[in-house]
């Protein structure tokens, strides 16, 4: 029988107030297509010799980090996962900027050091001083997605006892400008679109966990049938019954083609619960679903589901029931996450 694998700790730096759970009870509401993260006070993390090396994606890695590191006690992971979209496009974008404007002789090393995606990792083992596995994803919408499930089947194999799990990604004007010509993001309807730092700490250990992640599964491509199987099995794996979920957490966004896909989706699950929403709040990104799980694992360790987070008419969700988090990318690869209370 394999080890229960809890969430002992979870931060976020985002466009609502960072390193705390505000948004909850009063979160900020935002009417524009496009807003950057509002960022903690770095000088609690780092030394300014340290932060003045490194962007902004990196600072608020190791904010996120340390913090979730010192509330749950665990200081050296067995493993540091992190999924990442765009990586630290600033920092690619400084540099490839310089070599147009300024030639190849006079580029500046440290925006090319840091431009690589699994520069976010890296830092994060030498500030932790861990040696363990090491592993960045980079797979857009399900880049987050693909981090847990490493870790989920590293747990499950036994490997490893503890591992921080990250969701990392900048947005700047230029790529959002892009984006938006492409109709990815900025579409009249959608929220806001935003940045992600989230880090969040697995473990064997129960101790003073927000909650258990029972089961994960990803798909590509999946029928109707093998959604409704999939989901049997996730239940059957947690000795959980269809009416042990309590709410379907999604990424909505008010793009038509995504919540279309979302719509498709709980339908194949046969599951009629109440549907939870998070991207309203936090905005839209590539990693965004990392934001989902963090606030999933939040209102089940509070036993509490704010109103803003419940779908228009759905019925407010029984707390202490496990949730179901769906995640999917372009409609074809997706994934299932099934968390629950600790104290059922």
């Amino acid at each position: 029988m394999r080890k229960p694998i809890y969430i002992r700790g979870a931060e976020q730096v985002s466009i609502q107030k960072p390193l705390c759970e505000e948004w909850m009870e009063t979160p900020i509401v935002y009417d524009v297509e496009y807003t950057r993260s509002i960022d903690p006070d770095f000088k609690q993390f780092l030394s300014p010799i340290e932060a003045r090396r490194m962007g902004k994606i990196l600072k608020r890695a190791v904010a996120t980090s340390l913090r979730t590191i010192e509330k749950c006690g665990v200081k050296q992971p067995d493993a540091i996962i992190t999924g990442t979209g765009l990586g630290c496009i600033e920092n690619t974008e400084l540099f490839l900027d310089a070599l147009c404007k300024e030639g190849e002789e006079f580029l500046k090393p440290t925006h090319f050091m840091q431009s690589t995606h699994n520069t976010i990792s890296s830092l994060l083992a030498i500030q932790t001083k861990t040696h363990g596995y090491n592993v960045t994803y980079a797979h857009k919408g399900i880049s987050f997605d693909s981090a847990l499930f490493d870790a989920y089947m590293q747990f499950l194999l036994g490997k490893i006892g503890s591992a921080l799990i990250g969701g990392h990604d900048e947005m700047t004007p230029s790529y959002f400008t892009l984006l938006k010509k492409a109709g990815y993001l900025g579409c009249e309807g959608m929220v806001t679109a935003g940045e992600t730092a989230v880090s969040i700490m697995l473990s064997s250990a129960k101790e003073d966990a927000m909650c258990e992640i029972s089961s994960m599964r990803m798909l590509y491509s999946p029928t109707d049938a093998k959604i409704a199987s999939t989901i049997e099995k996730m239940l059957l794996e947690s000795n959980l019954q269809s009416d042990g979920i309590g709410a379907i957490v999604t990424g909505v966004n008010g793009n038509k083609a995504n919540d279309e896909a979302y719509r498709h989706i709980i339908e194949a699950t046969r599951l009629n619960v109440p549907r939870l929403k998070y991207k309203h709040i936090f905005g839209e990104s590539y990693t965004a679903s990392g934001l989902g799980l963090y606030a999933a694992a939040h209102c089940l360790h509070k036993r509490e589901v704010p109103a803003h987070m419940i779908y228009e008419g759905d019925k407010e969700p029984q707390t202490g029931k496990a949730m179901l988090l769906i995640n999917h990318s372009d409609g074809k690869t997706i994934t299932f996450t099934l968390i629950k209370s600790i104290t059922q």
